[in-house]
C-alpha cells in the first residue's frame, strides 16, 4: 500500500486532513488549528509522504516532525501523524489502541472542556452560574474546568486587576501579563469560593489561569487554593501559543504548593516536555494529540512522565468531534497516570450526523469502541454539505 495523496478541508469550521492510499483506504485526521493557511502548511509536507507505505507510521513522520514547532505549527503534522494511524488501524482490521499497545481500560474519563456556560460577567455569583450549568449537564462530567484570571474577560472586567498593559491583538493568544493588585487576586479567591460552595465535594474543579501570572503571584494565588482542594491550576505562567514550557519558572511554584499545578497543550515533541517531566517542574502535564505531534508521541510522553510520578490530562477542546475519537483511541492505552481528557467542542450541530461511531459520554465517562482505525466513518453524502467549494473533491 502507497500514499497516493495528501488532502486538508474545512468542514464547517473545523479543517480535516485525509491521507488517500492506491488501496482505497484513507485515513483521518482532526487538525486543532483553525486558519486557512493549515492547507498551505499540510500541502507543504505532501511531498515527503507520496509513495510512502502509510502502515509504516514511525517510518513515514521522521521527515516530517522537523517541519512543526509549538502550537499552532505542529498542527498539520500531527493530523498526518494520526490519519496515518488510522489508515494502519484500518488495514489491520484492529483500532488504533490495538496497535498503541493495546487498551488498559474500557471507557475513558473526560471533563467538560468544549461543555461551557456562557458568562454574562466575572463576578463570583457568574462564576457560581457557570459550574452549576456544568454540574448539571447529561454528561455526568466528575469534574469540571473554568477559566479565571488572566484566561478569561476577569482581567478586564475588574478595574484594577493587574499592573500590567491591557493589550489586544487579532489572535487568541498571550495578550496581557503583570502583577496582580490585591484586589485581583482577592476578586480570584472569592470567585473560587463561589464555585465550590456550588460543586461541594460532588465535583472537583480544575482552573485555567492564564498565561500571564508572574512567579510571586502563581505562588499566593496556589498557596490560597489549597484548601479547596483543587483539581489543578493550568498554564499559570506560560499556556496558549507560548513559545517556551517555562519549566524553572513552574518548579519554582510547584515545590511552594501542595496544589497540583499544570501546563503543556503548546508544547511540541517529547523532547520539549523532557524538562517539564524531569524536574517534575508541574504535577500534571496537558499536551494535545493535535500539537505535540500525535498519538504515539503523546503515549510516550505519558508513559516518559508516569516514570517520574507525573501525571497526564491531555488537552483536547478546540479538535472537535474527529479529535474525540482520536483522543478515545489513544487515552484507553495511556498508563495509570492518566487521569481525564478534556473533551472538544463540536462547532456545528450536525457534525454527528455526518461522522459516525463516537460514542457519547455517560457518567463522566466514554466506552472505548473496538471497530478498526479511530473507529468513526464519514457519511459522505451529508459531509459534502458542509464543504467549501474549493474543497469539494476532497472525498473524491
Amino acid at each position: 500500500m502507497k500514499i497516493t495523496d495528501i488532502r486538508c478541508a474545512i468542514i464547517g469550521e473545523n479543517p480535516v486532513v485525509r491521507v488517500c492510499t492506491d488501496a482505497g483506504l484513507s485515513g483521518f485526521g482532526p487538525v486543532e488549528y483553525t486558519k486557512p493557511y493549515i492547507k498551505a502548511h499540510v500541502a507543504m509536507l505532501r511531498e515527503a509522504l507520496i509513495g510512502v507505505d502509510p502502515t509504516l507510521v514511525e517510518r513515514a513522520m521522521i521527515p516530517l516532525r522537523p517541519r512543526g514547532a509549538f502550537k499552532p505549527w505542529g498542527a498539520a503534522v500531527s493530523a498526518i501523524e494520526i490519519a496515518l494511524w488510522d489508515i494502519a488501524g484500518k488495514a489491520a482490521g484492529v483500532p488504533v489502541h490495538k496497535l498503541l499497545g493495546g487498551k488498559v481500560r474500557d471507557r475513558v474519563r473526560v471533563y467538560n472542556g468544549g461543555v461551557r456556560s456562557p458568562m454574562p460577567g466575572f463576578a463570583p455569583e457568574d462564576f457560581a452560574k457557570a459550574v452549576a450549568d456544568m454540574k448539571a449537564a447529561p454528561h455526568g462530567f466528575s469534574f469540571v474546568k473554568q477559566g479565571i484570571g488572566f484566561h478569561s474577560g476577569m482581567r478586564n472586567a475588574v478595574p484594577g486587576f493587574h499592573m500590567g498593559e491591557s493589550r489586544t491583538t487579532p489572535f487568541h493568544s498571550w495578550i496581557d501579563r503583570g502583577l496582580l493588585t490585591e484586589r485581583g487576586l482577592s476578586h480570584m479567591v472569592e470567585c473560587v469560593k463561589a464555585m465550590k460552595a456550588v460543586l461541594g465535594d460532588e465535583v472537583g474543579l480544575a482552573l485555567d489561569c492564564g498565561p500571564g501570572m508572574t512567579v510571586p503571584d502563581a505562588i499566593r494565588f496556589a498557596r490560597a487554593m489549597e484548601p479547596f482542594n483543587l483539581v489543578w491550576l493550568e498554564d499559570m505562567i506560560t499556556g496558549d501559543y507560548s513559545t517556551h514550557a517555562g519549566a524553572d519558572l513552574y518548579a519554582e511554584v510547584t515545590r511552594a504548593t501542595s496544589t497540583p499545578t499544570h501546563t503543556g497543550e503548546q508544547i511540541y515533541l517529547r523532547q520539549n516536555f523532557s524538562r517539564l517531566i524531569e524536574t517534575k517542574a508541574v504535577r500534571v502535564i496537558g499536551p494535545d494529540p493535535c500539537d505535540i505531534g500525535g498519538l504515539a508521541e503523546l503515549k510516550w510522553v505519558a508513559e516518559y512522565a508516569d516514570l517520574h510520578g507525573v501525571m497526564m490530562a491531555p488537552h483536547g477542546i478546540a479538535d472537535g468531534l474527529l479529535g474525540t475519537a482520536a483522543l478515545v483511541q489513544v487515552c484507553a492505552a495511556l498508563p495509570d497516570n492518566y487521569i481525564a481528557f478534556e473533551l472538544p467542542a463540536i462547532r456545528g450541530a450536525w457534525w454527528p450526523e455526518i461522522l459516525a461511531g463516537v460514542p457519547e459520554v455517560k457518567d463522566g465517562f466514554i466506552a472505548v469502541p473496538d471497530a478498526p482505525g479511530l473507529g468513526v466513518t464519514f457519511d459522505i453524502g451529508k459531509a459534502q454539505h458542509y464543504l467549501a467549494e474549493a474543497d469539494k473533491g476532497f472525498f473524491d
